[in-house]
């Protein structure tokens, strides 16, 4: 298992417009969808990444925490399916019913979406406030398949905490690490 980190780019950029299909519903979502009132989750996962399944149930609690406090949370997938047919969308499909995702699962055909945010792993989380601005691209948590650190969801939480009280984040974001995309 490949280990990738999150691309570390200059914080402070708009959140890419994007219409994709939303695998649960068979609709196409697009960002003003799932924007809400006080900040947007954008996170690139997949279906077949340990990285992901280590932490998969702690993303939909702090989805669930989250949302009921307006902000927003959508997963893209944006991996090659033709190499890695258990990211296919019929099979993201199921991984969303049973882990009862309470976001849109979407699936990023073209990887443009991917590209567009500069997502380089799986999980990829990137956190833009209630003006849409990236504020944070980082970690979940300190956890990673085997090494016995809490899945707690502690730094994602953090700054979902900080923005919800309008304030800065003074503290060093730690990159996300995981499988790389998957690229065609």
């Amino acid at each position: 298992m490949a280990r990738t980190p999150t691309t570390q780019i200059p914080l402070g950029f708009s959140a890419p417009n994007f219409s994709l299909l939303n695998v649960t519903t068979d609709s196409k979502v697009s960002l003003a969808d799932v924007s809400k009132k006080n900040g947007l989750v954008v996170m690139f996962i997949c279906n077949h990444c340990p990285f992901v399944v280590h932490v998969i149930n702690q993303i939909v609690a702090v989805a669930n925490d989250y949302l009921k406090k307006d902000i927003g949370f959508v997963a893209i997938s944006s991996n090659d399916i033709v190499n890695y047919p258990d990211d296919s969308p019929e099979k993201m499909k199921d991984l969303a019913k049973s882990k009862n995702f309470p976001f849109p699962y979407l699936y990023d055909p073209t990887q443009e979406v991917a590209k567009n945010y500069d997502a380089a792993c799986t999980p990829d989380f990137s956190v833009f406030n209630s003006q849409l601005k990236c504020i944070y691209r980082g970690q979940l948590d300190d956890s990673r398949p085997g090494n016995k650190e809490p899945i707690n969801g502690k730094d994602l939480r953090l700054v979902l905490d900080l923005t919800l009280k309008n304030k800065k984040l003074d503290f060093i974001q730690k990159p996300s690490i995981g499988c790389n995309i998957k690229w065609k």
